[in-house]
């Protein structure tokens, strides 16, 4: 695996992590503004309990060695979440700056699951298996 490619996949998935960590714990301590937001979506107090559990634990399990098939589905999770978002503030005509949030993510997410060192891939670990 080439630097800069170490280099881009780190950048991405630490600033993935910041991400992720700091809006998990806004939904878990349910802070004022996260619990207005999400009632405005259309969604109860209590989703924000599970996406901040998952939130948290999708950082966990990405910046964690091995667990490619876990890794995967922490990828997938974090693109499903973001991707629900963003869709969801669209539906309620959410003012467009409330999408850069969800976006970056989303990107940062797919950088992150691109650039990933082979270690760090499905068909790398069955292929040694």
């Amino acid at each position: 695996m080439k630097k800069r490619d170490k280099i881009i996949f780190w950048v991405a998935t630490l600033w993935l992590a910041l991400g992720m960590t700091s809006t998990g714990i806004v939904q878990l301590i349910k802070m004022e503004e996260e619990i207005a937001m999400m009632t405005r979506l259309g969604y109860p107090e209590y989703i924000s309990t599970i996406l901040g559990v998952w939130k948290l634990l999708g950082v966990i399990v990405i910046l964690i060695p091995r667990f490619p098939l876990i890794k995967e589905w922490a990828y997938a999770g974090i693109f499903f979440n973001m991707s629900g978002a963003i869709f969801s503030h669209l539906i309620v005509g959410s003012d467009p700056f409330e999408l850069f949030g969800p976006t970056l993510l989303i990107v940062l997410a797919m950088v992150s699951w691109y650039f990933r060192p082979p270690g760090r891939k499905l068909a790398q670990n069955l292929v040694q298996s």
